[in-house]
């Protein structure tokens, strides 16, 4: 699975002008699920964003992790995380998971960080939605699982 991981201080995500997720302090995470990937890489990627020290302590180290803090998660569904540029001027996603198996690792993911004791928000897999965050930080980091 691959996620980009923002650290936020406020996001939300929203459907045709309806705010269906949003959270204060935590982490917006863009995750998406790669052919190939299975229940195992979405609870790893689940287990690592959860014990990741890249919020604050007293001293101003990032050295705290979602866990640590209390934060929230927003995850939100995005494919175009599987683009290969590596040809031409458009993007291809031929990496990205069947839109079936890939709705399911999408939620799968979701209910592992729940199961770490992370208050979660979603976005809808496969609509189309804005998302608006606060970065903190700014706090960007990539993973690829």
């Amino acid at each position: 699975m691959r996620a980009v991981i923002q650290r936020v201080s406020k996001a939300s995500v929203s459907v045709d002008e309806d705010t269906i997720g949003k959270i204060g302090p935590g982490l917006l995470i863009l995750v998406c699920a790669m052919d190939g990937d299975s229940d195992g890489n979405a609870a790893a990627l689940a287990a690592k964003i959860s014990k990741l020290r890249i919020f604050k302590d007293e001293a101003g180290k990032m050295n705290r992790a979602l866990i640590d803090t209390g934060g929230a998660a927003l995850v939100v569904s995005q494919f175009t995380l599987a683009a290969d540029t590596s040809r031409g001027n458009r993007p291809g996603f031929s990496t990205a998971a069947h839109p079936d198996e890939g709705a399911r690792l999408y939620e799968h993911f979701a209910d592992q960080l729940r199961g770490h004791g992370i208050s979660v928000a979603q976005g809808r897999f496969g609509a189309d939605m804005d998302v608006s965050l606060v970065n903190d930080g700014p706090v960007t980091i990539w993973m690829d699982l």
